[in-house]
């Protein structure tokens, strides 16, 4: 059997995107941003919430047209061609497969500092699990867990609100343009950042991949797609604003666990909410609601990749095993069990700082061959107006290239080794036949 059952409604749909996109980032990424950006990272968060919305335009016209899954691996390879489809579908899969080790090592990091990578290890193993029970207990589990994480994420940004209305004071900010550290940076610090923060806004790929287990997909997927992204944006935007309005640019970037310190200022002694007691259970919770945010993003990013390996087999680019769906769970248990263990590859070999801008880099790439398939989609299927992919695909371009060098090299060797291994092949089957 391989085919896969049509459980998901938009509320399932959005669970696992919200998941995705509430994820690791809004609790990690705020650093690395503000190293490089100053406070300008909310321009660069604009810059990347822009570019997110022009990619989720253009993935919902192309969902509604081909309800299927593999996400831009499925468009580029039906409007560009095999090769241009292939090339989305093998960044997604390296990029979001070092996204995946990232995010377990960040949340074990929260849960058991020293012990990082042995966590990551079980979480990932238990999380693919999950996945491999079928797409209908990946939405429970992401729903339950974007609850919980909304809650956690709201009761923090009350706090920051009752604190600064009682007198908190605010911290002293870099000038938007002058990155830390880099005075002669400017406008490239700020599209550095933006890159960097589209890291957050990725979530919704995984809304696009499970186009197969929608119910009424046409229906269902635009409208999921946009309402989780809406929700991300209001999101953000507000805890970045705290971020930088309580720390201040030059603390944040320092800092290892930016909303935990966030919660020690606004609930510590030296605060408006008593006793340094009272702050350490805060920073606690805050502690425990990243590491269920991170599971979250994780089991979402687990089920993307899962299910553009079964559509890349599906298609003879991958092994044919990777295209097995399970008669019992309608889940795609080899794609799954491989995608497991190569980002337990990742974490036991990677750091999670290379892994973020490589990540990155990929995924900014595999959208701007969305946009580009968006543009040959027939006059019938488009809704949108041809300045949206052709501006998306444009930004998603600036915004990889201006990303750390090393990152940029990276991808593109392994597109490299990926498209010389696909051609390869090919040749020996003409030599075959």
């Amino acid at each position: 059997m391989n085919t896969l059952q049509r459980h998901l409604g938009i509320p399932g749909a959005m669970a696992i995107g919200l998941a995705s996109m509430v994820g690791a980032g809004v609790f990690f990424v705020w650093a690395p941003a503000a190293a490089v950006a100053g406070s300008g990272l909310l321009i660069g968060l604009l810059i990347a919430a822009v570019v997110a919305t022009l990619n989720a335009l253009s993935s919902a016209q192309l969902a509604m047209a081909h309800p299927v899954s593999g996400g831009a691996y499925a468009y580029g390879r039906a409007l560009l061609g095999p090769w241009w489809g292939f090339s989305a579908g093998w960044l997604f899969l390296a990029g979001k497969t070092a996204s995946a080790g990232a995010i377990a090592l960040i949340a074990g990091g929260y849960l058991w500092p020293g012990n990082e990578r042995l966590v990551a290890v079980a979480v990932i193993l238990v999380l693919g699990t999950v996945n491999a029970l079928g797409v209908r207990s990946t939405a429970r589990v992401s729903g339950a867990v974007v609850a919980v994480v909304l809650a956690g994420l709201c009761a923090l940004l009350v706090l920051v609100a009752l604190w600064l209305a009682a007198g908190g004071q605010i911290a002293g900010g870099t000038p938007a343009g002058a990155p830390l550290g880099d005075p002669d940076a400017g406008w490239l610090g700020i599209l550095q950042s933006a890159g960097l923060l589209f890291f957050c806004f990725a979530g919704y790929a995984r809304m696009a991949t499970l186009g197969e287990e929608a119910r009424n997909p046409r229906h269902t997927l635009p409208r999921a797609i946009l309402a989780a992204l809406g929700v991300a944006l209001v999101l953000y935007a507000a805890v970045g604003t705290a971020c930088v309005l309580v720390l201040g640019p030059d603390r944040l970037a320092r800092s290892t666990s930016p909303l935990a310190e966030l919660a020690a200022v606004v609930t510590g002694a030296n605060g408006a909410w008593g006793t340094t007691a009272a702050a350490g259970g805060w920073v606690l919770v805050v502690s425990l609601v990243a590491a269920l945010a991170c599971l979250g993003s994780l089991l979402g990013i687990l089920a993307g990749l899962s299910r553009t390996g079964l559509a890349m087999a599906r298609d003879s680019e991958l092994p044919g095993a990777l295209s097995r769906v399970s008669a019992r769970t309608s889940s795609p248990v080899v794609a799954e069990a491989s995608v497991a263990v190569l980002a337990i590859a990742a974490v036991l070999l990677l750091d999670s700082a290379w892994l973020v801008g490589f990540s990155a880099t990929c995924v900014l790439v595999y959208y701007a061959i969305a946009h580009l398939a968006a543009l040959r989609q027939p006059r019938a299927e488009r809704w949108l107006n041809r300045a949206v992919p052709i501006v998306g695909v444009i930004g998603c371009t600036v915004l990889a290239f201006t990303l750390p060098w090393q990152g940029v090299l990276i991808a593109a060797l392994v597109l490299g080794i990926g498209v010389a291994a696909r051609g390869i092949r090919l040749a020996r089957l003409r030599t075959a036949a």
